[in-house]
């Protein structure tokens, strides 16, 4: 069976080589993206099957990638899990609005962390 591939967006190299190394031992093709736009491109030409983004991005703002893949019929079908430091409530919100099936606040725990990520591809 294929590995499933996540869209892994953030701005920061350390934690992308994090994430992508305990991705990748729990069996996850990574597909790295540094801001905004590149995340858009790939998520459009790879079709993975979640994507993880950060919200303050370069350029595009995770929000705004957001949005953008939700409201394409090609594409709202891919799960998207913001991972970010923004704590607040309105922050959260927003991210519902903006079409996330999952928030979650850096610092995180690792094992909840991948246990949304489970949960999220099927």
């Amino acid at each position: 069976m294929a590995r499933k591939r996540i869209l892994l967006v953030d701005d920061e190299p350390a934690l992308v080589g994090l994430l992508s190394i305990r991705l990748e031992a729990n069996g996850y093709e990574v597909i790295p993206a540094a801001d905004g736009q590149q995340a858009l491109e790939l998520a459009r030409k790879e079709i993975p099957d979640l994507v993880i983004l950060d919200l303050m991005l370069p350029g595009l703002d995770g929000y705004k990638v957001c949005r953008l893949l939700k409201s394409d019929e090609q594409y709202k079908q891919i799960p998207i899990m913001i991972l970010t430091a923004r704590a607040q409530e309105s922050d959260k919100k927003l991210g519902e609005q903006s079409g996330a099936d999952a928030y979650i606040i850096k610092p995180f725990e690792p094992g909840f962390f991948l246990s949304k990520v489970r949960e999220l591809i099927k």
